[in-house]
């Protein structure tokens, strides 16, 4: 009885430490540059895994396999981000929760990277205001799915227990 009472008394106290989560962000050292470092996410957490989004179409009238439907680099990732900001709201969390960002940006001779564009709409979600930064890798691909695509991001979000 005894034993059975102490492995209790571990399991609920496991329970009890399992249900709190830290999500600690480690900033770039010496660094203004709205990314972490790293993320650190400990406990038991739920983490939400969006997959890539690409933009909404900004002009119906354009061909919608070319960019001029959907925008360039900056306007494509401003929309990508409030896709992305709509489906984390739907499962109640927000952008100060992503802890991991990939971004793919088309660069190809037809249309080179466009590095600075993606950064203009990047930091109107975060950095500033939104002080909660991730983890995040940019990738340079030849195409998207559709040639009209120029920017697709895909995040991994964490719900902070604090």
């Amino acid at each position: 009885m005894r034993l059975a009472t102490v492995v209790l008394g571990v399991a609920f106290s496991a329970v009890a430490t399992a249900a709190c989560a830290d999500v600690i962000r480690h900033p770039i050292p010496n660094s203004t540059f709205p990314i972490a470092q790293a993320v650190t996410v400990t406990g038991n957490a739920t983490t939400i895994y969006v997959s890539g989004q690409v933009p909404p179409a900004i002009n119906k009238d354009a061909d919608p396999a070319s960019p001029q439907a959907y925008g360039d680099t900056k306007a494509q990732t401003v929309g990508v981000l409030n896709r992305i900001k709509g489906i984390l709201e739907g499962q109640g969390l927000g952008m100060g929760d992503v802890v991991k960002m990939q971004v793919f940006l088309v660069h190809n001779a037809a249309a080179p990277m466009d590095f600075k564009a993606f950064m203009e709409g990047y930091t109107q979600f975060f950095g500033g205001s939104q002080p909660n930064l991730p983890a995040r890798s940019v990738v340079g691909v030849a195409a998207l799915a559709n040639p009209g695509f120029l920017v697709e991001i895909e995040v991994v979000a964490v719900k902070d227990a604090k």
